[in-house]
């Protein structure tokens, strides 16, 4: 499609068209609308509303690619509230949620519109933009409640909001929300960036001769502390890998360090220290394999494709989708504690998770004839 302005073609429909500044094609090469080789006009255009946490909205970008093969040349715009975790290449608008986004958001108009969020202020965006189609959740006028938007949402808006459902529930999260689209899930994998063409030095992890490194996670996060596994069971689970020949490497941030230079005094096992969310994800992706937690880097290790040793204790077992590479521990005797931050019991069940039962998880996802 193209209009003329003072008898210049512009096409404004064009997946490189900025409006407020010149196209990536005009400033590389000087191309102009009129005669443009690389123009490629817009399809379908589909709003992507998924604010929080990076955990969830990582595992939100399989969704790309079910958008992609059913609307071919969409173009796709992605509203969060942590721009930087998504893969900068696979999405052509990335909005941080600001007054100035939503603002601009409402004034336009597009083919598809999709909210995953609950949180009131997701749900009032998805009432108030244009959309030929809307799917997920959106806020009810009088009362101020997020609300299914059709029937297609009502399993994930019920699970949500009951326990026993939530308990009863069968179906992993990534499944959820392409049920909630109206599409099937078959399998597909997360959209990621490995930031492997930043040129990060990892000289000072243990060598490829020392052994398949695994990768130790140690946080939780301070929301669910009942997940928290004791530094005695850390330390024992680092001596096993090590007697195994794996070359166990600490992960963490800033909460776990204490714990991670303790563990390092301790055991000798290799940490590096803290880094940006980049760079970690790329020292995530030198790992033969993961031991974690649910936490924001579980959702990492599943989307680097990593084998994934997950414990896990108060979530449902179910919600995650491991796609095959590695294996889900849990303690040995029944968690009572559904989503809560302390445990009934005074003692959390992690402490019933014994180390031998981690390292044998490891040895099955991730062999090593030491």
């Amino acid at each position: 499609m193209s209009q003329l302005l003072h008898d210049i073609p512009v096409r404004p429909d064009c997946r490189f068209f900025r409006g407020d500044l010149p196209c990536r094609p005009n400033k590389e090469h000087g191309y102009m609308c009129g005669d443009c080789p690389v123009y490629e006009p817009v399809t379908k255009r589909i709003l992507l509303i998924k604010l929080g946490a990076i955990g969830d909205v990582i595992r939100t970008t399989p969704l790309l690619r079910r958008l992609r093969q059913e609307y071919p040349g969409c173009y796709i715009t992605w509203l969060t509230l942590t721009p930087a975790i998504l893969p900068q290449q696979e999405v052509e608008e990335i909005l941080k949620f600001d007054y100035a986004s939503s603002l601009q958001l409402q004034a336009r108009h597009f083919d598809v519109a999709i909210n995953l969020d609950k949180e009131k202020e997701a749900c009032a965006l998805l009432l108030k933009v244009q959309a030929e189609r809307k799917f997920g959740y959106t806020l009810r006028p009088y009362d101020g409640v997020a609300w299914p938007l059709n029937d297609l949402a009502d399993h994930k808006y019920l699970t949500g909001v009951f326990d026993q459902l939530s308990i009863g529930n069968t179906k992993p999260y990534v499944q959820e929300i392409f049920e909630l689209c109206g599409f099937d899930f078959r399998g597909e994998e997360y959209v990621f960036d490995t930031h492997d063409d930043k040129g990060y030095d990892w000289r000072a992890l243990p060598p490829a001769m020392a052994g398949p490194r695994i990768g130790l996670n140690t946080g939780c996060g301070d929301r669910w502390t009942t997940r928290l596994w004791s530094t005695e069971k850390w330390i024992a689970l680092i001596a096993q890998l090590q007697a195994a020949g794996y070359a166990p490497v600490l992960l963490g941030g800033e909460a776990e360090h204490p714990r991670n230079l303790e563990l390092q005094a301790a055991t000798g096992a290799a940490y590096l220290g803290i880094f940006p969310l980049p760079q970690f994800i790329n020292l995530m992706n030198q790992m033969a394999g993961i031991v974690t937690q649910v936490t924001m880097g579980m959702h990492i290790s599943i989307a680097l494709r990593k084998p994934t040793i997950l414990m896990n204790n108060i979530f449902n077992p179910h919600e995650f989708d491991l796609y095959g590479r590695g294996q889900l521990v849990g303690p040995n005797k029944q968690c009572v504690c559904f989503y809560r931050g302390s445990c009934r019991l005074g003692t959390s069940c992690m402490e019933d998770l014994p180390a031998e039962k981690v390292f044998g998880a490891v040895v099955e996802s991730v062999p090593f004839a030491g």
